[in-house]
Order: C-alpha cells, then structure tokens, then sequence
C-alpha cells in the first residue's frame, strides 16, 4: 500500500470533486471561453469567472485582481519579469525556490538588475529587519516566500510588508507552500503581487497557478497574444484579465481548481489541525531516532527536511520508496537554502503531510527509518 507525504511537490490524492470536475469541462464546457458568443462558449466563459472567483477568495482578493497563469513558476516569472521591466534593485532571500531566483539570475546575466539575497536566522526565519538594510535608492522589487519549502518555516509576510509600504517598494510573495495551508489575506500582507500554483495546497490540477496583482498597480505582460476582446487591435489589452492572459485557457484544469479551492478553503481549520498534529508527531519521532532535522521555527506548515545518519538524502528516499513510501529528497529547487543548512551535497529528505494523511502513515514512515538504523 503506497503512503504519500510528498505533497510540497503536489497533493495528492485529490479530492472527487476535483476529477469529476476536469471531466465536466471536457464535456459539458469543452468551448474556448471568450472567444465565441453562442451557448457552450457561455457556459465556458461562466466556469471561468468562477474559478477566478474561487481563487481570489482563498487569497483574500476580489476576482478582477487575479490573473491565471500556466503554473506557479509562470505566475512568478510574470511578476518578477514584470515588475523588472525597465530594470532595478531586487531585495530577495537565500530561502527562494529557482522559479523566483532563476528569472531573477538571468536579468543578473543580461544586466538588467542588481540583487542583494538575505538569510534567515537560525530559527529558519527571515528577520523583516535585514529586508529594511538590504534595501537601496534603486530598489524595485522586494521577493520573499510566504513558507520555506525546505524547512517549512513560515515568514513574517505581514512584517515585511509594513517595511517595503512604509518605503514604497514594489513586493512580491511566493505563496506556493502557504496557500491552502495557513490563512492568506493579500490586504493585511500588503503585497502588491502574490503567486500561486493550483496545483499544491488548493487540491486542484498540475498546470493551473495565478497571480494577485493589487488593484491600480500595473506591471508589464511577458507575453502578448489573443484574448477574445479588442481584436481590431494589434496591441495587447490594458483590461485586467486580459492583459495578462493571453491564448486559449486551460479550461479543464481551471474548472477542477475551482472545486479543489472551494474545498480546500471549507476544511481549511482542519487541515491545518491535522497538519499541525501530524508534523508534531514526526518532529518528536525524528528526534528520537536521532535524525538531523531542519525545522527550527516555531510557525511552519506541515514541511519537515531532515537526514539520517550515515547515510545521504537518495539513500533514505530509495530505501522509503521501496517501502511503499513517497517522500522527496536532493535539494528540492532551492539551492540557497540548502547552503545555509550546509545540505548543499548531501541533499535533504523532505516529508510533507496533507490533509489526507493520518498517524498510521507517520508510524509507517518512523518505523521504516527505524530499521535503516
């Protein structure tokens, strides 16, 4: 029987309501939204709206302000991309995943913007402070997750937003791990822009991401392309969505995120209940077993990295995966991170619990590490 606690990388299994839903936009909505006027594009176009809305509110937003993405990375490529536009000063942390660092890293490559990275301190968190020394005159943009995917350590979001309002700096936050898991409300954040995939925390399918982008504050679309709207045009839409929406949407992905966030926000309180308790648990088993884990901060979501004596991060996957047990290992996307840790060549074994998982799949898991001792 296969126990999955691998669902920082994506969640799993997903709810019926999410599978039932991809097969209804195959069949019943199968028309490209926006683009015809007769009955079924209608219907397209109205599943759309609500899964726009569906998204917005697990983010604390309203609908026009988040725009659809292919993805989380893509989402987080329009934003930084975007706001870099006519270059500038970025202020990020060496807790980033490389779909922040990487676009970042390449503008570095064609001059197009400078970057100062911040670490955190030893309890995984990033100290709101060093943001505000970190930044400069020419600082354009300020990028922090909202949750490390490593450790799972949770960032003063809100803090850093009082700092970079305060300053009048552009920020962003990569809300891939805290989404679905924790409470999100971009007002209180005071983010101009917030990233997500579908795919993780909000239950819905692997494709499907969005970007906040607060109202009246503008960044430039990294893509052009048709929209349904303005055709007689041969430049892209201001309007929101559309300006950063360009081609046929994924519909079928769309409407069965739409189902997963809706059921997601629902049980959010017990989700988070059940995470807490599931990550005390391996927390305490981890120690006992003497394992080295890497998960000092006090608020975090249900993300524990660690390693096994004597042995490197494949090691201990494989051996898990022969078990029956789904867990990641390496350097999960975030190099800096791992640096900071000094994992950086051995890697780490991550487990990260869902709401799906109970004590059986915790006990499964500690005593499978047990016999590697």
């Amino acid at each position: 029987m296969e126990i999955y606690l691998d669902n920082a990388a994506t969640s799993h299994p997903k709810p019926e309501c999410v599978v039932e839903a991809v097969t209804e936009a195959l069949t019943l909505g199968n028309a490209n939204p926006g683009r015809s006027s007769h009955t079924r594009a209608i219907r397209a176009m109205r599943m759309m709206v609500s899964a726009r809305e569906a998204v917005a509110g697990a983010v604390g937003a309203e609908a026009e302000d988040v725009c659809f993405a292919l993805n989380g990375t893509d989402a987080l490529n329009e934003a930084v991309k975007g706001a870099l536009a006519h270059g500038g000063h970025v202020v990020a942390t060496t807790l980033e995943h490389n779909s922040v660092l990487r676009p970042i890293v390449r503008m570095l490559q064609r001059g197009q913007a400078e970057l100062t990275l911040v670490k955190p301190g030893e309890d995984g968190t990033v100290d709101p402070e060093d943001i505000r020394r970190a930044v400069r005159a020419d600082t354009a943009l300020v990028v922090c997750t909202h949750a490390s995917n490593v450790t799972g350590a949770i960032q003063p979001v809100e803090a850093i937003g009082g700092i970079t309002r305060e300053m009048g700096i552009p920020y962003l936050v990569d809300g891939a791990q805290a989404l679905g898991a924790v409470p999100v409300d971009v007002k209180k954040i005071g983010c101009q822009m917030y990233a997500f995939p579908g795919h993780k925390g909000l239950l819905g399918p692997q494709g499907t991401g969005g970007l906040y982008i607060q109202h009246g504050w503008d960044i430039e679309p990294i893509r052009q392309g048709g929209t349904g709207t303005s055709s007689h045009r041969l430049t892209q839409p201001e309007e929101r969505p559309e300006r950063y929406e360009s081609g046929t949407q994924n519909l079928p992905g769309l409407w069965g995120l739409n189902a997963g966030a809706r059921y997601a926000m629902a049980r959010l309180t017990e989700t988070m209940r059940i995470e807490a308790e599931l990550t005390e648990m391996l927390l305490m088993g981890l120690h006992e077993l003497g394992a080295e884990v890497y998960a000092p901060a006090a608020r975090r979501v249900g993300t524990v990295s660690f390693n096994m004596p004597g042995l490197t991060s494949a090691q201990v996957t494989d051996r898990l995966d022969g078990a029956g047990i789904c867990v990641r290992g390496g350097l999960h996307c975030a190099p800096l991170c791992h640096r900071d840790l000094g994992t950086y060549e051995r890697g780490a074994v991550r487990v990260s619990v869902g709401p799906q998982n109970q004590r059986e799949d915790i006990e499964a898991l500690l005593s499978a590490l047990r016999e590697m001792g």
